[in-house]
């Protein structure tokens, strides 16, 4: 269950994160997931739960958007529907997006100095 590692590599980003800000509290954290990305949500969210305690993370929700798969052609820029056959202007579509995993955004609360 790789969701583990995926945490773990979350966890320590909003570590290092936080750590700009002495004294902050993780309250919130956006992530992006591509379809393609590899990733089961519902175990990614069991592994966030699981792994956050005892960590910056410990108060923290996570907050997951799945993002579809977008192929589009490299010649015309036409995106290709999903389901289609991958191919335009006698070539292969590429992947513009939806095989990553993105941690977009994180939400603090930071006393006041």
């Amino acid at each position: 269950m790789h969701e583990y590692s995926i945490v773990a590599s979350l966890v320590d980003r909003v570590d290092e994160i936080a750590a700009t800000r002495p004294g902050a509290i993780v309250r919130k954290l956006h992530v992006r997931i591509g379809e393609l990305a590899g990733v089961e949500i519902d175990l990614l969210q069991t592994a966030f739960a699981t792994f956050r305690e005892r960590t910056v993370c410990d108060r923290a929700d996570l907050a997951i958007e799945a993002v579809p798969a977008v192929w589009r052609c490299k010649s015309c820029g036409r995106d290709i529907p999903a389901g289609t056959v991958l191919r335009c202007c006698q070539q292969p579509a590429r992947l513009v997006s939806g095989d990553d995993i993105i941690l977009e955004r994180v939400e603090m609360e930071v006393r006041d100095v």
